[in-house]
């Protein structure tokens, strides 16, 4: 799969999105620089799951794999060997299955981490290392002279071995700007990396800050790819991610449904979607499969998603506002994007319907009354339904069913 930069002359406006057409405008075009071949490197099957009480079986990481692979996910992280024997096993077999995309390991920078990977069969590993010193010297208990010995002589032992080596930053954001860029260009020229992954562990870097980081490090290491692993602290993951791409950066750490650590990391469903309709950049995915694979994570682990959570929340395509539910009437069949930015169905979600509650107005009775096959023209009828709707809603504190609907319909109807 490579990715596709649509021509359309309306690219913010086709037959299955319609977003801002400022989005496109020359003057924000100009900003950015996108990378020829984005990919989406998926780490729920490890950070993910270092999400506090998430746990995936070996069958379940091996289904979330092949699923991941469905939706055309480029790269996939299976795990750390280190963890545990189910995780070493699941990686064994993940790679057994040999599902299409580039299956990963991870590991710390160190020699029997690497060969950990190796004997689970992965031709690709994440190394992991401390760059900012006060993690060093907090957390770590580590001179910053250590982290760099260790890094050159496991990145070095795992190119030997016919690894390829991504080099990843732990808590890069938080280290000076020279410091940082001083340790990753000499890991690159004493040690080995074939790519580098710049991190945001604990979520703080903001989005106008990212072009500046990947200007740096590029002009660092221009000749290596560069990942970006960015959390979600500050609810920005997925923003500062599609701001570290549109400034260059080639791929992107995600996980399903911003599963991770602490508050996660970025959604590649955010991040796929964004890309497609507000910047015109088709990564390859298979969209429509984008809702049920959220459905199926959470069936397997308990997870629990907002409702309303953009894109993959169960209840997005709902519509309570009885102002909402009169475009409902007036628009669906004929032009359904004036009541979504994007149909539904491209991510394989249930298309928009109206339901019945406190917010509701005359036009949710009349759609609900044809769903029943009801009719009346009388106004003070209806207008006595929306009434005895939001009592209901009210004293239930939530939505009504269609069969608590139909019983005030008909006895409103049925009053002489």
């Amino acid at each position: 799969m490579t990715t596709k930069f649509l021509k359309s002359k309306t690219p913010w406006a086709t037959d299955k999105w319609y977003t801002s057409p400022w989005n496109f405008a020359d003057e924000v075009r100009e900003q950015m620089t996108f990378a020829k071949n984005i990919e989406f490197h998926d780490v729920s099957l490890r950070d993910g799951e270092q999400q506090s009480g998430l746990i995936f079986s070996k069958e379940q990481k091996v289904t979330l794999a092949e699923k991941l692979a469905e939706v055309g996910i480029h790269r996939i992280e299976a795990g750390m060997p280190a963890v545990s024997d189910q995780d070493e096993a699941a990686i064994k077999e993940i790679v057994k299955r040999n599902f299409g995309p580039r299956i990963f390991s991870f590991a710390r920078c160190m020699k029997d981490d690497v060969k950990r990977s190796i004997d689970c069969g992965v031709k690709n590993i994440v190394m992991e290392v401390p760059t900012s010193d006060h993690l060093l010297k907090y957390a770590y208990k580590w001179t910053p002279e250590k982290a760099i010995e260790l890094s050159i002589e496991s990145t070095i032992y795992a190119r030997d071995h016919g690894m390829y080596v991504s080099f990843f930053t732990i808590d890069g954001t938080r280290t000076g700007i020279d410091e940082y860029l001083d340790l990753i260009e000499k890991i690159a020229k004493e040690g080995h990396m074939d790519e580098l992954t710049v991190v945001d562990t604990l979520g703080g870097l903001n989005t106008h800050a990212v072009p500046f980081l990947l200007k740096k490090v590029k002009e660092r290491i221009p000749d290596k790819p560069i990942g970006i692993h960015f959390h979600d602290d500050f609810g920005l993951g997925s923003a500062t991610t599609i701001a570290g791409l549109a400034a260059g950066a080639d791929i992107a750490h995600t996980t399903i449904s911003g599963i991770g650590e602490r508050a996660g990391n970025a959604s590649y469903e955010d991040i796929a979607m964004a890309l497609l309709t507000m910047y015109g950049v088709d990564t390859g995915l298979n969209y429509e499969k984008i809702y049920p694979l959220s459905q199926y994570l959470r069936e397997i682990s308990g997870l629990k998603v907002r409702q309303n959570r953009g894109i993959v929340g169960d209840d997005i395509s709902n519509i309570e506002s009885g102002i909402v539910a009169g475009w409902f009437k007036n628009a669906a069949k004929e032009s359904p994007l004036e009541l979504a930015p994007y149909l539904y169905s491209l991510t394989g979600h249930p298309d928009a319907k109206v339901t019945v509650g406190k917010m509701s107005g005359i036009p949710s009775v009349d759609i609900h009354l044809d769903m029943l096959g009801l009719e009346t023209d009388d106004n003070d009828k209806k207008l006595e339904m929306v009434g005895m709707i939001k009592k209901k809603a009210f004293e239930k504190s939530g939505l009504l069913t269609i069969e608590e609907f139909e019983e005030i319909a008909r006895n409103i109807l049925n009053k002489n």
